[in-house]
């Protein structure tokens, strides 16, 4: 089974507030930004232009690989409220 089979599994309800809140003034900082590269999700991307970290946390797949991935410890992750998020069904 493929990515894309995969993905197609899951059903997503965003929530109206991110559960992804990276800590901007280390993002700055960061020079590898490796949560960019490392979410299978394509949340991160660093707009050069506002010197910011974007977090499009509605494509979050909730495997916490940013959070690991951080090199300063600086994204506070938490799951999202109640019945938002990520619900996995068997495929």
């Amino acid at each position: 089974m493929n990515l894309d089979n995969k993905l197609s599994t899951l059903k997503y309800t965003p929530d109206t507030d991110s559960h992804l809140k990276p800590v901007q003034e280390d993002c700055v900082k960061c020079k590898n930004r490796p949560c960019i590269n490392t979410c299978p999700a394509g949340v991160y991307e660093w707009l050069e232009s506002e010197n910011r970290l974007l977090v499009k946390y509605e494509n979050c797949l909730e495997c916490g690989a940013c959070r690991i991935m951080c090199e300063k410890n600086s994204l506070k992750w938490e799951y999202p409220k109640g019945t938002k998020g990520v619900t996995f069904k068997k495929g």
